[in-house]
C-alpha cells in the first residue's frame, strides 16, 4: 500500500510538556517506532504539524529586538527541516541501513482572497491561561483563542490549492524512499500581483495539506495521526464516545470544532469522497494497529451510518 502519515504538531510536542528538544525527540521516537513496523511491503509518506514548533520559533525570533522577527513562511520552513531531521533520524536507526530518505522543503500555494485571512483559527506555539494570553494579545497584537481550558495565539490558515513537489514526491517513491515532506502544512507561498511566488503570514493545516498530498500521491490509506485515540462525541463529558467507523456525510454532522478535531475530520472527509479509500484518525502511538485496521476512527464512503467503539 501506498500510505501517507501525518503527525500532528501537538502529538509531537504534547500538550503541557516543556517545548524541549529531547521531548520532541522522544515524542518523534515513539512515532518512528510504529512507522518502522509499518514499512515492510509499503511506500510510506510522512508530513507532520508544526503549530508549538513555529510558535517557538517566532517567541524566540521577537526576544532578538536587532532585526525585525522572520515571518512564519520562513520560520516553516526551518521547522520542515528541524522535525524532518529528526523524523529521518529515528526512523533511520530502526530500519535498515540501505532503506533511503529524503525530507523536502514543499511549498503549497493559497489564495491571497481566501477568507481565513480575515478569520485567523489556527493555534501555534504554547498554552497561556486567559490573563497571560490576553496580556500577549495587547503586546505584541495577536489574536487569541480558547484551546481547551487554555488559550493560544491563533493565525490565519488558508486552504491548499497546489503542492509545487508533489512530482519530485513521486519520483522519490518510485526510487523506494521514504518521503518527509509538507511539514506544518507545507511553506505558505501565492502569486504576487508582479506574477512571481512569495511567501505569506499563514499556517497551513497540516490535515488539510495531507488530504490534499494523499489524494495527488493516490494513496491506499491516510493516517492522521494525533494525541487522542480516536474522534469522539462530547468529548471530556462524562457523555463521551469514541466513533469506530463512519461515513463522511455523518461525520459532517457532528460539527466538530475548527481549532481541533475540526480540520482533521475535514481532511479525513475530503480524502475519502475524492478517493473511494480509507482515512483514519488515531492515536500516533495507534498507527501500526490503524494500519491493520484495529485502531482509530475510520472514515470512508464504503459503508452508510456511524458506529461507536
Amino acid at each position: 500500500m501506498r500510505i501517507v502519515v501525518a503527525l500532528g504538531g501537538n502529538a509531537l510536542l504534547r500538550r503541557g510538556e516543556p517545548m524541549t528538544a529531547d521531548n520532541q525527540r522522544a515524542n518523534i521516537r515513539i512515532a518512528t517506532e510504529q512507522i518502522a513496523k509499518i514499512h515492510p511491503g509499503n511506500e510510506l509518506v510522512i508530513a507532520h504539524g508544526n503549530g508549538p514548533q513555529v510558535g517557538l520559533l517566532s517567541l524566540q525570533a521577537a526576544a532578538y529586538t536587532q532585526v525585525s522577527p522572520y515571518p512564519l513562511d520562513v520560520l516553516g520552513a526551518e521547522t520542515e527541516g528541524m522535525i524532518g531531521y529528526i523524523i529521518e533520524q529515528e526512523l533511520g536507526n530502526l530500519l535498515d541501513f540501505e532503506v533511503p530518505f529524503a525530507t523536502l522543503l514543499t511549498q503549497v500555494e493559497v489564495d491571497a482572497k481566501d477568507p481565513a485571512f480575515k478569520n485567523p483559527t489556527k493555534p501555534i506555539g504554547p498554552v497561556y491561561s486567559k490573563a497571560e494570553a490576553e496580556k500577549l494579545a495587547a503586546e505584541k497584537g495577536w489574536a487569541i483563542a480558547p484551546d481547551g481550558d487554555k488559550y493560544r495565539r491563533v493565525v490565519a490558515s488558508p486552504r491548499p490549492k497546489r503542492i509545487f513537489e508533489i512530482r519530485p514526491i513521486k519520483w522519490l517513491l518510485e526510487k523506494s524512499s521514504i518521503v518527509i515532506c509538507a511539514g506544518g502544512g507545507g511553506i505558505p507561498t501565492m502569486y504576487g500581483e508582479d506574477g512571481k511566488l512569495r511567501g505569506i503570514e499563514a499556517v497551513i493545516d497540516k490535515d488539510l495539506c495531507s488530504s490534499l498530498l494523499a489524494s495527488q500521491l493516490e494513496a491506499d490509506l491516510l493516517v492522521i495521526a494525533t494525541d487522542v485515540n480516536a474522534a469522539f462525541i462530547d468529548y471530556g463529558k462524562p457523555t463521551q464516545k469514541a466513533i469506530g467507523q463512519a461515513h463522511p456525510d455523518e461525520m459532517e454532522k457532528l460539527g466538530f470544532a475548527a481549532g481541533s478535531m475540526g480540520p482533521k475530520v475535514q481532511a479525513a472527509c475530503e480524502f475519502a469522497r475524492k478517493t473511494g479509500k480509507t482515512a483514519v484518525i488515531g492515536s500516533l502511538s495507534d498507527i501500526e494497529a490503524i494500519v491493520q485496521g484495529s485502531a482509530g476512527t475510520r472514515i470512508s464512503t464504503a459503508k452508510p451510518g456511524i458506529t461507536y467503539l
